[in-house]
């Protein structure tokens, strides 16, 4: 008798459990479809980074002008961008990673500012500068207030009391010592955070983790490699391209235990579907960078996974580029929309590859749809089998002359395209449902790729290559593009030349514009409908950070963190003046420092009051 009511008692506290989940996962939705704010870094669940809001439009846009400026007293890469909630703004800093909360309603007064006191040791175990993509929100619950949540570069993830900046909580999600670190924004879905780790480089072994928004307690950890108690995967029905993938899939194609140092990190922008219940993420490279020490498919790092949100359970995983040789990491964003294919209706998922192509697949099935370049430039494979009869189903088919593995150690590979920072790296592109495009900010870059072998020491970089990069040859002379992207049909329709790499997140608007930066320091606006630019100003420092916007008093406003850093700024960043220093970002992007310094800058933009009469 006493079990049976202890059972009813325990379901009791599960149904209020679940009932609290639902309402707090229930109440971003219903918060993301109001364009007044910017509740999530990426704008809505489905990583469309598309607003409502068209009060700024291609007729008026012309008319922008700086509404208020904020130094974040930070220099480094200024990667994400602000969230806005009500009359609040919040966002984050590089290293040390301050959170500011700033009031619009009262002259962005700066409400309160958290300073995380980290060991600045991190710093040098972070691969690509000191970046940072931004703070996410939890809207209140019976088990705990309104909350910010930020992840730290020493991998601390800290909850913070969204009205006064006190923590409520803190958990270490890694170990920095081993070289894990954190770059990323989490995510919000029910009752729990989920959140990746950084490290790729040091052969740390890639992880997903939930935690409970309650009490910051660990819910479930999938990693990316290793058996299937690790992985979080079901041998029979977790599937890869429609089949089982097996049993312990995340270990059979690595050679003995190299899997505990195998990479596939997850640090990149994560989506939410919540009709069927599942979330979406790529993981990173494997480790090292050197392929042939480390023979086999390398499962499952280059790897989209659909995960159920309670369990980490996989559904299913699609490996773009198995046994990787030229680093190209599998961490872009995963954009959800439905999409008319060949006369159906498809719910599709859209991930533009660092590998330079760009994927449509069913985001209930994992089905591949469409594999195609999005730059021409792309040589390292002819191309994508699409055939399921063949015993090479969505694999990439490479060219033997830009194979590092075939040509063997130390020997330079030269003209390989795109470079190791991919045809795009972690910018987040913009989907518009009046268009139904996508608009992609692009890196149009090659190099030459020299592996050597490395051995692994913990908290040591595990790399085993040396690089350097220029713009691809006989093209437009400029190392970027910025494009217009059908993801049905997988063609672009059309593309703006930029003379360095678009490392900005594109923001699209019912405006019918679509806004983005450049490395120099320009924020640009385009017609969404043929690229024609309709304005650019500049701002004191390169954008490298995500153009968002919002409403406040009845105006719409513009916003966009400038400070030039990350993978492609960080010879200016960092001081570095070698070549083939940053692997080997610096040579490739020397040309930079002609054009702008380092800063740390909010600016915020609107019409003239006589554009909106």
């Amino acid at each position: 008798m006493k079990r049976l009511i202890l059972k009813s008692a325990c379901s009791v506290i599960a149904l209020a459990v679940a009932s609290t989940a639902a309402l707090a996962n229930e109440k971003l939705t219903e918060m993301e479809a109001n364009p007044a704010d910017w509740v999530m870094p990426t704008g809505n669940y489905a990583n469309w980074r598309y607003s409502e809001l068209d009060q700024i439009n291609k007729d008026n846009v012309g008319q922008l002008q700086v509404a208020w400026t904020m130094s974040t007293g930070v220099l480094r890469g200024h990667e994400g961008s602000p969230i806005v909630i009500g009359d609040m703004m919040y966002f984050a800093t590089p290293f040390p990673n301050n959170v500011f909360a700033v009031d619009l309603s009262d002259d962005n007064k700066i409400k309160w500012k958290y300073e995380p006191k980290q060991d600045s040791n991190v710093i040098g175990v972070m691969c690509c500068d000191t970046v940072y993509r931004g703070v996410s929100y939890a809207p209140a619950t019976d088990g705990h207030p309104a909350m910010i949540l930020l992840q730290q570069a020493d991998t601390t993830l800290v909850a913070l009391n969204a009205d006064d900046g006190s923590v409520i909580w803190e958990v270490q999600n890694g170990d920095p010592s081993k070289g894990e670190t954190a770059t990323m924004a989490p995510m919000i879905v029910k009752d729990k955070v989920i959140t990746g780790i950084s490290g790729g480089e040091y052969g740390v072994q890639g992880h997903i983790t939930a935690y409970s928004l309650a009490d910051g307690s660990q819910v479930w950890r999938g990693f990316s490699t290793g058996p299937d108690d690790q992985t979080l995967m079901d041998p029979e029905n977790t599937t890869h391209l429609g089949k089982p993938v097996g049993k312990d899939s995340g270990t059979a194609t690595w050679e003995g235990d190299q899997w505990k140092i195998g990479g596939g990190t997850t640090w990149g922008w994560y989506s939410y579907d919540p009709k069927l219940d599942l979330i979406y993420y790529g993981t990173g490279n494997p480790s090292t960078w050197n392929p042939s020490q480390r023979p086999g498919d390398n499962r499952w790092s280059m790897t989209i996974f659909a995960r159920n949100p309670d369990t980490g359970m996989a559904k299913w995983v699609y490996q773009m580029t198995p046994h990787d040789e030229w680093d190209f990491d599998g961490v872009n964003e995963m954009m959800l929309a439905d999409l008319d294919i060949d006369g159906e209706t498809v719910p599709a998922l859209v991930h533009p590859d660092r590998n330079g192509f760009n994927y449509t697949l069913n985001r209930e099935t994992g089905e591949l749809l469409v594999a195609e370049k999005f730059d021409p430039a792309v040589n390292w494979a002819t191309h994508v089998e699409m055939d399921p009869n063949s015993d090479q189903y969505g694999r990439p088919q490479v060219v033997s002359e830009y194979s590092t593995e075939q040509n063997g150690e130390d020997v330079n590979t030269t003209g390989i395209c795109p470079a190791a920072l991919g045809t795009k790296d972690q910018q987040p592109s913009a989907y518009s449902p009046k268009t139904g495009l996508f608009y992609i900010p692009t890196n149009h870059v090659c190099m030459d790729y020299e592996p050597f072998r490395v051995s692994y020491t913990a908290g040591q970089p595990y790399v085993g290559a040396t690089l350097s990069m220029y713009p691809a040859p006989e093209s437009h002379g400029g190392m970027g593009n910025f494009i217009a992207w059908d993801a049905a049909k997988g063609e672009i329709v059309w593309s703006i030349p930029e003379q360095f790499s678009v490392w900005s997140g594109a923001l699209a608007t019912a405006g019918d514009i679509v806004f983005y930066g450049t490395l120099e320091g320009y924020l640009k606006a385009v017609d969404m409908e043929n690229g024609d630019e309709l304005y650019k100003f500049k701002t004191p420092s390169g954008i490298i950070g995500n153009v968002m916007t919002y409403e406040q008093g009845g105006k719409q406003y513009v916003g966009v963190l400038s400070g030039i850093g990350g993978w492609a700024g960080i010879g200016l960043a960092a001081g570095l003046t070698d070549p083939n220093a940053g692997l080997g970002a610096v040579g490739g992007y020397a040309g930079l420092k002609a054009y702008t310094d380092l800063g740390g800058q909010l600016t915020v933009f609107t019409l003239p009051d006589s554009a909106t009469q």
